[in-house]
């Protein structure tokens, strides 16, 4: 019977299955390496597929509240500045999936987790604990935790990020490749850019060997700004690295000056490498298993990252509900069922880059015909449609069925 959880990390994933599997009666406890909750200050956009998650979980009210509803994305040449929209998005999206497009600033969406986990179960998260090892019996599962302590329960979920500690001991030290690719990110001010930016709805800048995403969150007050880079002499993959605008601006040399005026104002640039690992064949053994960024990285090309543990979380809790008496195979029931879709997008994502970074759009003429072809709006919904369109909440707990959906 699985009567109680033990969950590895308090990010975006952690809480999102601490709370679904709370709302299903399971006792859970969160451990978290960090002596204080928060995420670090940067955007996260929930596509309709996370969208209809947080609905499930009962956060349908917070998050449109606490969310920024964006009422679509433009494209723009990397040096002339010529715009053309590439997908609608508020209404349009809600209309066809069923839940909306929203941003966020990433500590929000963090924050109404949170609140809503230790609204279902005060205590339910334990800082200062960084996991050191698991062992497991027929019976069960105990996690220990470098400060000594130690803690039992049925199912054990690492939920422990891209350097997971769990997923080592479950399978050894990862291999992750180096892209050749790297990311700036930051927050700007609306009113240092907003006569030269549109605050209610989000950019893509296409260029040859760099491209820049941008979106407003908190009803528009900041602009988050990522911006990708061909570079390969920085390879360290962490979020909390500060750069210098210096820095940035030269790697956005020549683009057009109201890149220039957003880079400028960012109020601290942040770098990280971009890297990428191949799928793993199992995510789980025996009582253990692993959700989001622990199990399937990816590059931040579709915007899916968080989206994809919001959805891990649902079906895991799902599959769990589903053989209350047999966790183990659960756990398989749940690896089987997410894994080719992850995969799938992990893959697609990969494969972005390449539309993202193209020397066709070094010429302004020949970059005309490009954008065109691959970032119409009939193109790009063509190629989201399958993404956005998923549901967690129904989709069918069939291994078979999800390679169809994938």
């Amino acid at each position: 019977m699985t009567s109680k959880a033990i969950i590895i990390g308090a990010g975006i994933g952690g809480l999102a299955a601490a709370l679904a599997l709370l709302r299903e009666g399971v006792d859970v406890e969160v451990y978290e390496r960090a002596p204080a909750l928060g995420e670090v200050g940067a955007g996260v956009q929930t596509t309709p597929n996370g969208a209809k998650v947080l609905m499930a979980l009962g956060l349908e009210g917070a998050m449109r509240e606490r969310g920024t509803a964006t009422a679509g994305k433009d494209t723009y040449l990397w040096n002339t500045g010529q715009k053309r929209p590439f997908i609608a998005l508020g209404q349009k999206a809600a209309e066809e999936f069923g839940a909306p497009y929203l941003t966020f600033h990433r500590a929000d969406l963090h924050r109404m987790l949170q609140e809503a986990v230790q609204a279902a179960k005060p205590g339910a998260i334990f800082l200062n604990h960084a996991f050191e090892r698991l062992e497991q019996s027929a019976s069960g599962v105990r996690a220990h935790f470098s400060n000594g302590r130690s803690a039992d329960a049925d199912v054990l979920i690492g939920a422990d990020g891209i350097h997971s500690k769990v997923r080592e001991q479950l399978f050894g030290q990862d291999k992750a490749q180096f892209t050749g690719c790297m990311a700036w990110r930051g927050l700007i001010p609306a009113e240092a850019i907003e006569s030269t930016t549109n605050m209610g709805g989000g950019s893509m800048w296409l260029g040859p060997t760099a491209h820049i995403v941008t979106y407003p969150v908190r009803q528009g007050k900041l602009l988050n700004f990522i911006g990708m880079v061909d570079r390969d002499d920085w390879q360290v993959e962490s979020w909390t690295e500060k750069g210098t605008t210096e820095e940035c601006l030269k790697d956005f040399e020549g683009w057009h000056p109201h890149v220039h005026h957003m880079v400028r104002n960012i109020e601290t640039p942040f770098k990280w490498a971009l890297m990428v690992r191949p799928p793993l064949k199992s995510w789980s053994v025996a009582r253990v298993t692993l959700l989001g960024d622990a199990c399937h990285s990816t590059l931040p090309f579709l915007s899916q990252g968080a989206n994809m543990a919001l959805e891990d979380s649902l079906v895991l809790a799902r599959c769990l509900m589903a053989m209350p008496e047999e966790p183990v195979q659960a756990l398989s029931l749940y690896d089987a069922v997410r894994r080719p879709r992850t995969s799938a997008i992990v893959r697609s994502s990969a494969d972005q880059l390449k539309r993202v970074h193209n020397p066709d759009l070094a010429d302004p003429e020949v970059a005309k015909a490009y954008i065109d072809r691959e970032w119409s709006v009939a193109s790009v919904e063509d190629r989201y449609r399958w993404i956005y369109g998923y549901d967690a909440r129904t989709v069918p707990l069939d291994p078979a069925d999800e390679l169809a959906t994938a």
